[in-house]
């Protein structure tokens, strides 16, 4: 008798396409899934061509439940095993979209996704770590996420200031502290 160990609610992989079926950003957190750049590669590509003129929004490839969305012209993906419930995928999908919708101020198109990227993995490691879903409320990532941009220090600022020899800044600094 074959049973399955109680588990979290684990994700397999999360990537987004462009509408060409190129990668724009993938994360695979089963080490075993697909171990090689090519074996991913394939594998989404399989993925899109299945799914980038379908209507639906669940496919089943390879074993694997697969949750997606398209957005002008980008497509998300969020993967599961065969067992994973697809109603929790597809709440990870749709707090991904919501999250990265609101920090790329609705203009959910590649261009954007691609000038924002560091946002837009702080938003995937917020929703999921290590496979096993975090948060599936898009305002409680907006926060978090929103929070780890504003503690960073504004090292551009330091830099530009520092480059072009501007003394003003530093005086602005000091008065501050």
């Amino acid at each position: 008798m074959d049973s399955l160990e109680p588990s979290l609610y684990t994700v397999k992989a999360v990537f987004i396409l462009d509408n060409d079926g190129n990668r724009l950003l993938s994360k695979y957190y089963d080490p075993e899934l697909y171990p090689s750049m090519k074996e991913q590669k394939n594998f989404e590509m399989n993925v899109f061509n299945k799914t980038h003129k379908a209507d639906n929004e669940i496919a089943f490839l390879e074993g694997m439940t697969i949750v997606y969305k398209s957005s002008i012209d980008l497509f998300f993906y969020v993967v599961g095993s065969a067992q994973e419930n697809e109603l929790m995928l597809m709440s990870v999908l749709n707090c991904l979209f919501e999250s990265l919708s609101q920090i790329l101020r609705k203009n959910v198109e590649r261009r954007c996704l691609l000038d924002n990227m560091e946002g837009v993995f702080l938003v995937v490691d917020e929703i999921i770590d290590g496979g096993v879903i975090l948060e599936s409320d898009p305002q409680q990532v907006l926060q978090k996420v929103n929070y780890r941009l504003m503690s960073e220090p504004a090292y551009g600022f330091v830099l530009f200031d520092y480059i072009t020899g501007n003394v003003e800044g530093e005086t602005v600094k000091s008065q501050l502290l």
